[in-house]
């Protein structure tokens, strides 16, 4: 029943973009509703700023848009998104690095004080209050330390880790081979991991697996 279910979603998906290249409104509009939470979580955890990744996901869309019709095979809709949205977050880190602007965030500790958090401090996430002020510290620290490897090694991490990507599609992406991918995702959570704990921060201490 759940194959089943996965199927009928692909479909509607399929058909969706099929209708959406013919130029149907109303199909384009559904097809954001379905990708736009994710490609705008995959940009957050990308350049840690809400802002900058809101920004990032409109400039994606106003990208498929344009150029939807132009997309030769409907199966490669997944990693072509992807890839958009992935170009305009290193384009976005580029201007960053250049121009030595930290972004911020403002959010709320428990306490309800306002918190005014630059790169890689308390970036990341939207404030939760079911969430301990601890945990929401942990996951500012790994998602900092994210920002602090190599983009390629940061964004295989996000798609294979985040975004539960197979390595085919990640290599589809990144225009690389598979073998490259696995490089860098091995060599990036090493990274991580080291990163982390010079901050005393092991996978037991986070309430999930790096």
């Amino acid at each position: 029943m759940q194959v089943d279910q996965i199927n009928e979603s692909m479909i509607s998906a399929d058909v969706l973009i099929e209708k959406a290249q013919a130029g149907d409104e109303q199909s384009f509009n559904q097809l954001l509703s379905l990708w736009y939470k994710r490609i705008y979580n995959y940009s957050l955890k990308q350049c840690s700023h809400d802002e900058l990744a809101a920004d990032i996901t409109q400039r994606t869309f106003i990208a498929v848009f344009k150029n939807l019709p132009k997309l030769k095979e409907i199966k490669a809709f997944k990693s072509w998104i992807y890839r958009i949205a992935t170009n305009y977050c290193h384009e976005e880190g580029r201007k960053i690095a250049k121009g030595k602007t930290v972004p911020f965030t403002i959010t709320r500790n428990d306490d309800g004080d306002t918190i005014i958090a630059e790169e890689g401090e308390a970036q990341g996430i939207f404030f939760n209050p079911e969430m301990s002020f601890r945990q929401l510290e942990l996951e500012n620290i790994l998602f900092g330390c994210l920002q602090s490897i190599p983009k390629d090694q940061r964004t295989v991490i996000i798609m294979k880790e985040y975004e539960g990507m197979k390595f085919r599609e990640i290599a589809e992406v990144l225009d690389t081979s598979e073998n490259t991918v696995k490089t860098w995702l091995y060599r990036g959570l090493r990274l991580l991991k080291v990163k982390l704990e010079e901050r005393n921060i092991t996978k037991e201490t986070l309430s999930y697996e790096l």
